[in-house]
């Protein structure tokens, strides 16, 4: 590794695919963008099209419609009028994809849960990405209830951008947190991809639980210096900074003083119910963050 440290080997794969430009991880290719046609979405459309005209990515759109088999059996034309209002939708989302020249196709799928929808059209799609839109700012309680956007995160097998309704193209600063795990430096590796797309200067924070002894923090002190270093070696500005307290308040509090529009911080990958209702640092972030957080599997 750059600073001389003993990683192991899915560390050192990480760094070395962030190099060769091979990881599955740094790519924006294919994107599911999952928009209910509201408000509430307008960001991550914004969002969603403009990573997508930088990466050069094809952008599925998903819209479920909300029903079961006693809905539909008791109000057909209702669900035949929603799916027309959703196609529609669709249409003209593609109408401005194309204005971008972004490869566009939309898709509708009906169901009682919409997270499963998503999961699925993600899984049969094969995208890097998924991207969608956070109603409120909500808080631990709301996310450990069984909010549809931590169901998201838990379970799907890709990366997940969370995107407040009012939030625009990342334009300022990306800020990632790194533990120096193989999670920290996926989280790494996605975000000196979009720092190079869009050529943003990135923040590195760790951070220390209050009780850590001394070789603890000597590791986050040792995980800052070696991202800061193969950050720089990417053409990237790049500042590392170590920080004491609750992981999720220190990341939240951190984008805010550096104006970052943009988290990125790595998941624990696929979660089963019980996982997900834990709740952890990603999904508490994404509940108190003001701005777009890239969840990383």
């Amino acid at each position: 590794m750059l600073d001389g440290r003993k990683t192991d080997s899915g560390s050192q794969e990480g760094w070395n695919a962030m190099e060769t430009r091979l990881s599955p991880v740094g790519r924006f290719e294919t994107l599911l963008l999952a928009t209910e046609g509201t408000e509430f979405s307008a960001g991550a459309e914004q969002v969603a099209l403009g990573l997508a005209e930088r990466c050069g990515a094809r952008v599925y759109a998903l819209r479920v419609v909300l029903t079961n088999p006693e809905y539909e059996a008791m109000a057909p034309e209702r669900v035949q009028a929603e799916a027309e209002a959703a196609r529609a939708y669709l249409a003209e989302l593609g109408q401005r994809a194309g204005v971008g020249g972004v490869p566009f196709e939309g898709l509708l799928r009906h169901g009682a849960d919409p997270y499963v929808e998503v999961v699925q059209a993600a899984e049969d799609n094969r995208v890097d990405l998924i991207v969608m839109g956070r109603r409120t700012r909500s808080d631990l309680a709301r996310l450990m209830m069984g909010d549809s956007t931590a169901k998201v995160i838990g379970h799907a097998a890709c990366s997940v951008l969370v995107v407040p309704c009012s939030c625009p193209v990342p334009s300022r600063r990306i800020l990632v947190a790194t533990d120096g795990s193989r999670l920290g430096d996926a989280a790494a590796v996605s975000a000196s991809e979009l720092a190079r797309r869009f050529d943003l200067p990135v923040t590195v924070v760790s951070v220390n639980v209050p009780g850590h002894d001394q070789a603890r923090r000597d590791e986050a002190r040792q995980a800052i210096e070696r991202v800061c270093q193969a950050l720089q070696g990417e053409g990237i500005s790049v500042e590392g900074i170590q920080e004491e307290g609750r992981p999720e308040q220190v990341i939240v509090e951190l984008a805010k003083q550096k104006q970052a529009d943009l988290i990125v911080v790595g998941s624990h990958g696929r979660t089963g119910l019980q996982r997900l209702l834990m709740g952890s640092v990603a999904e508490r972030v994404v509940g108190q963050a003001e701005v777009a957080v890239l969840v990383v599997k």
